[in-house]
């Protein structure tokens, strides 16, 4: 992709406010960036460009929160889920070298939606989950993380049926990023998904990733986590049916 046409005005103009917002999910969730930045920055650029970018947007993010809130690490679970994150990782670069855009597309929309109905949704605790759980659930994690560029709900998935609270998911999340982002960037280096152009973006768009996070992180202690999950559904139901119409279209 080249870098001119990052600089075209619909980019310079929604391309930041779509990062500014995404990291302030961040910053008052833990995770929930990609949900947000993938699916409405793949209507701007394609989406072999987008989801190593965001990668490196994430890392940054994931590191500068990991650090900040690791006293609430959950541990255990953590080191049962990375060998088979691990596994999933590799077998989702493998996919989105080879899969055709438009499916890719249509399939990150039909994700997202599923997803944001079951925030809209949510109620209560999680379902109880078993430790042996986080196998399938890392593997498959791990593979939609690298095709689509996240795989949060997921691990949130695993995490809240393990009895984690809202505290220790804020905190456990971004280490979760930490490693798989790091993987990731390795894996989508040796593909050859990164470019001067995805660089430069990255680069320029840290500045709003901080301002997000900074964001996220002040209105954290304001807000209901229920009445955020619900609100952040109904965005996602909105722009995965967004990029269902277009994936069609096309």
């Amino acid at each position: 992709m080249p870098i001119a046409d990052l600089l075209q005005p619909y980019a310079l103009i929604f391309a930041p406010l779509i990062v500014f917002v995404a990291y302030a999910v961040m910053g008052i969730s833990g995770f929930g960036s990609t949900l947000i930045a993938v699916p409405l920055l793949a209507h701007l650029f394609p989406l072999k460009f987008v989801v190593p970018l965001v990668v490196m947007l994430d890392c940054a993010g994931a590191f500068s929160m990991g650090i900040r809130l690791r006293a609430d690490l959950m541990r255990r679970e953590l080191w049962w889920l990375m060998p088979f994150m691990a596994l999933g990782v590799v077998g989702g670069v493998w996919l989105l070298v080879r899969l055709h855009p438009e499916l890719l597309l249509g399939a990150l929309g039909a994700f997202v939606v599923l997803f944001g109905i079951g925030y809209i949704g949510k109620r209560g605790g999680g379902l109880p989950l078993p430790h042996w759980a986080g196998a399938p659930l890392g593997v498959f994690g791990g593979a939609v993380s690298s095709v689509f560029g996240f795989g949060g709900p997921i691990y949130v998935f695993f995490l809240t049926g393990r009895g984690a609270s809202p505290v220790q998911i804020r905190a456990t999340m971004p280490v979760i990023f930490m490693f798989t982002t790091v993987a990731r960037i390795t894996l989508f280096a040796v593909a050859g998904l990164y470019s001067p152009a995805s660089l430069a973006a990255a680069l320029a768009l840290l500045p709003v990733l901080a301002l997000g996070l900074w964001t996220g992180h002040r209105l954290h202690l304001n807000l209901s986590r229920d009445t955020l999950i619900r609100v952040i559904g109904g965005l996602l139901v909105l722009s995965g049916l967004s990029l269902l119409v277009r994936a069609l279209s096309s």
